[in-house]
């Protein structure tokens, strides 16, 4: 089994597609994310109140089944203090880091 390898599994773009909450309870996943379009966008935090409290309830949901929860598309400082002010437990988007290539992220890597 994976696990027994020291992998870890996360459900990507969670809300979206063919995600579901059956995958939740039938997977060894550990991590959840949160599709961006739940966080950025039209509709995102930024400009619709009804996805912080939709928001809400996946990070708790997440808890609840013990796993972390990852939101993507976080894209500015105000985001990153609502996921944060809700529990999120990771964040990923440009707001923290831009998309690097191998060098650049040997580099991090090294300097840690």
């Amino acid at each position: 089994m994976l696990k027994d390898l020291g992998v870890q599994l996360a459900l990507d773009d969670f809300g979206t597609g063919y995600s579901s909450l059956a995958n939740l309870s039938s997977y060894p996943f550990d991590f959840l994310k949160i599709d961006r379009s739940f966080v950025s966008g039209p509709r995102g935090l930024d400009s619709w109140a009804r996805a912080e409290k939709l928001i809400q309830g996946v990070i708790q949901l997440g808890h609840t089944l013990d796993l972390e929860v990852i939101a993507e598309g976080v894209e500015e400082e105000s985001q990153a203090k609502i996921l944060a002010s809700l529990g999120c437990d990771m964040l990923q988007g440009y707001h923290l880091a831009r998309p690097a290539g191998p060098k650049v992220i040997r580099a991090l890597l090294e300097k840690k």
